[in-house]
């Protein structure tokens, strides 16, 4: 089979990949359940991935999803979702999906307690902020200010703690804050172009996506490395290097353990 997406496990302890799945289709940012499969998004749709392979989440409309999803802490998927007016948030229900509120453009990345934590854009200006909110979408929260591109946003598993990536110092890099917007600022700095961080579930590691040098914005096909660290920026190691880029990890991505993360590689496309 001619594969174009490759799910694989990183391993902590072996330090090795291990595919779980091969497919023709462009699947990206898997999530990764508490039973062992995996939640992707693929054709605008949400899928269960095993090693069986793919399976099609059963919902009642939403069919224009991105690779903005995961799970709340009781179980349930939250999603992004595109539509004449932008993207949306959304909890699937049992099979029924219902909008989390109607402020948009919103994508959806992480969960802790009964908030949301998303990057959006607000006031007509276009640029990419973080913030959060209830589940319902009220009390919504903008926690970052000023004209510099702040993304990938993620609880730390405690949630006083936002990981995310920011270009205020020049070009995007590893950041975090408070919950509340307090006290942000860069873990480190280098040269390549850092995006979406992860915290493991235990807290004592933290996985990223590294572009190249001068790199605009997360595109898709790129080569690129998955790099790991301590929260505190230290013990920076680069773990794989990889044809992966938007899709590869986007979203959280451990295991419940903490012990692997799920992660995408890519062939380039071609005849």
């Amino acid at each position: 089979m001619k594969w174009r997406s490759s799910l694989e496990i990183w391993d902590l302890e072996t330090r090795s990949a291990r595919v779980v799945l091969r497919t023709p289709l462009l699947i990206e940012a898997p999530n990764w359940h508490p039973e062992g499969w995996f939640l992707v998004n693929a054709e605008g749709r949400l899928w269960r991935a095993d090693a069986a392979g793919l399976h099609p989440i059963p919902m009642n409309c939403a069919d224009r999803c991105n690779n903005d999803h995961g799970f709340l802490p009781d179980g349930r998927i939250v999603f992004s979702a595109h539509d004449g007016t932008g993207a949306g948030m959304h909890i699937l229900d049992g099979g029924t999906v219902r909008p989390v509120g109607t402020a948009r453009p919103s994508w959806w990345h992480g969960a802790q307690g009964d908030r949301l934590v998303y990057a959006c854009a607000r006031g007509g200006d276009r640029v990419v902020r973080i913030a959060t909110c209830g589940l319902d979408g009220s009390d919504e929260v903008v926690l970052t200010l000023g004209t510099a591109h702040h993304d990938g946003p993620d609880f730390s598993p405690c949630g006083g703690v936002i990981w995310f990536n920011s270009d205020a110092t020049g070009h995007a890099q590893i950041w975090w804050m408070r919950a509340n917007g307090s006290n942000a600022a860069p873990v480190f700095r280098d040269d390549h172009v850092n995006w979406f961080p992860h915290p493991s579930p235990c807290g004592g590691h933290v996985v990223y996506l590294a572009y190249a040098p001068g790199t605009m914005d997360h595109p898709r096909d790129r080569d690129v490395a998955l790099w790991i660290m301590r929260p505190d920026g230290t013990g920076r190691e680069k773990l794989l290097d990889l044809f992966g880029g938007q899709g590869t990890l986007n979203v959280p991505c451990w295991a419940p353990d903490g012990r692997a993360f799920a992660f995408m590689r890519y062939a380039p496309e071609g005849p």
